[in-house]
């Protein structure tokens, strides 16, 4: 990698030492490291942990384990004379109910425990009103990083842009960054007074600031904003590829990043490795003199790259996703399947157990008890209900038509977190579902409006979150542009006067659709979306998830 212009070479740092017989140091700096001698830093990072701080049914992931492994690896890297430093690449909201009740506190606190060294704030650490994270930072013992997050008003940054380091003499700067996608699919309701700037302009700025003020020998960024294979970011906002190309070469050692939630292994240049399985090695991306990293999602694995440092050069030496329990199924003599670890099983450390289990068995309390049953799957997966209309996503815009009494319903895809298996259903695959706290709103149109607004939100591309769903409408959709729609069966009139609803996150402008919360036909009804479903699915049961199967309502050519 590029040596930190900085930084003494390597010949004047060797000569300098023979003359003096003492350490050497970057320039205008007390950090001191040792000429022609190798240090060892390994780089532990997770990312994504959306509310896992528990094992799942199966014994996979979750923190107890986490930490011991953790553990094992600091003790075999500090045997060997090195340090550590573990990352997150933020999201550690959202996705679990005993979690998401409690505001991530078992998380955070959680995380103080595995020793956590810094995180970069994803999009869903605003999911909650901007208190509820101050109150989340209170929690945690380590800093929350994102350079690119500004107050509107004043023009100041809301959080810390960057955090210094210092093992055995070496200087790491770390410096968060935060996908600008936030402003879109961010809840509107909260992030109004908040400015996501470029994260790639901000850290550019910022590395010149390190450059100058600090001195840094080694930067590496936190990021929150997706690795997208050789820079084809789609309709997404610019990832870690962008960065590392936009950035000088080398100016980044490292990047440690989140949020497209997936396992960073290459094949070959600029070529992701899809056929990556727990257990097998993995090549992190290199882009432009830095690395790029990401450890799928959940905590399933620990990211851990080991690092020389030579008279200012940081130099990869190996590189490891490590499964945390993760297990596969096998077929066994007689037919049947067992799951069984792909690695040696990690266990759990008894102390972070001990402290979860209380948050573990609080969040439970309520969420177990049946509400209803179905006679067969809601289709929630995200691979399928962001490409095609499924049952699931016709429900609960259903559950909201009725609730707002309605002609139609509107439901973005994105807000479908989950599937439900068919048998009973508690109140905790509803939260499962619906994370996210939105409110049912409704909004009364013209015929027109509706036309010129199904154009935006219907036409939205398919293997995204802003991809709809609809109840109550049929139309098809050709070129962009919509036609032969019908409400209630009837054709769409102009003049006609229709009401249909949508998440309170879609009205403020979320996943780029139009912002209808000022219309002066909009109304929060102040319904929460779960709730709604829960009520929905109570008074309905038992569910027969053919009712709202597609029927070819929607029809793309």
């Amino acid at each position: 990698m590029k040596q930190r212009l900085f930084a003494k070479t390597a010949l004047t740092a060797a000569l300098l030492a023979v003359l003096s017989g003492c350490a050497t140091s970057t320039a205008d700096t007390a950090t001191k490291w040792n000429a022609d001698k190798t240090y060892r830093i390994t780089i532990l990072h997770t990312n994504d942990n959306h509310g896992r701080f528990w094992q799942n049914q199966n014994g996979e992931y979750g923190m107890a384990a986490r930490k011991t492994l953790l553990d094992n690896i600091r003790a075999e890297v500090k045997a060997e004379g090195g340090t550590t430093l573990l990352l997150s690449g933020g999201d550690i909201n959202t996705g679990v109910p005993e979690s998401d009740l409690q505001d991530a506190e078992p998380d955070f606190k959680g995380m103080n425990m595995l020793g956590y060294d810094a995180m970069a704030l994803g999009n869903h650490e605003f999911d909650n009103p901007l208190d509820v994270l101050r109150k989340q930072q209170q929690w945690a013992k380590f800093p929350m990083l994102s350079a690119n997050i500004y107050d509107k008003k004043t023009g100041e940054r809301l959080f810390k842009p960057y955090q210094i380091f210092e093992q055995q003499g070496i200087k790491i700067a770390v410096i968060g960054l935060t996908t600008e996608d936030t402003a879109k699919i961010g809840n509107p309701e909260y992030i109004g007074a908040i400015e996501f700037r470029d994260p790639k302009a901000e850290a550019k700025r910022v590395i010149a600031e390190l450059e100058q003020n600090e001195k840094p020998d080694v930067i590496i960024a936190a990021t929150h904003m997706g690795h997208y294979e050789d820079g084809q970011r789609g309709i997404n906002a610019p990832g870690d590829v962008a960065l590392a190309r936009y950035v000088d070469d080398g100016d980044l050692d490292m990047i440690v990043g989140g949020h497209s939630q997936e396992p960073v292994c290459m094949e070959g240049p600029n070529k992701t490795n899809n056929n990556f399985k727990p257990g097998d090695k993995c090549t992190p991306d290199q882009q432009n003199g830095t690395w790029i990293v990401q450890a799928h999602e959940w905590g399933k694995y620990v990211g851990r790259a080991d690092f020389e440092f030579q008279n200012g050069e940081l130099n990869l030496i190996s590189y490891d996703l490590i499964p945390v329990n993760l297990k596969k199924k096998i077929k066994l003599e007689d037919g049947t399947q067992k799951r069984v670890f792909i690695q040696n099983e990690i266990q759990q450390n008894p102390e972070v157990l001990s402290f979860l289990t209380p948050f573990q068995e609080k969040g439970q309390e309520q969420l177990t008890v049946k509400i209803a049953e179905s006679n067969g799957k809601l289709e929630g997966d995200r691979n399928v209900v962001r490409f095609k209309q499924t049952n699931l996503g016709r429900l609960i815009a259903a559950s909201h038509m009725q609730r707002a009494k309605a002609d139609f319903a509107v439901m973005n895809s994105g807000g479908v977190r989950d599937s439900i298996n068919a048998g009973d259903i508690t109140y905790k695959d509803v939260l499962t579902v619906q994370p996210f706290g939105n409110i049912v709103s409704y909004i009364d149109m013209s015929g027109k409006e509706v036309l010129d607004y199904l154009n935006v939100v219907a036409t939205k591309p398919i293997d995204s979150g802003a991809y709809a769903q609809f109840y109550g409408i049929s139309m098809t959709i050709a070129k962009g542009q919509v036609s032969d729609v019908k409400i209630g069966g009837q054709p769409l009139l102009m003049n006609k006067t229709y009401r249909f609803t949508v998440p309170s996150f879609n009205a403020a402008g979320g996943d780029g659709y139009p912002k209808v919360s000022h219309h002066s036909g909009y109304v929060n009804t102040g319904f929460v979306d779960a709730e709604v479903l829960k009520e929905f699915l109570q008074h309905n049961s038992p569910i027969d998830v053919n009712k709202y199967a597609p029927k070819g309502e929607v029809i793309y050519k």
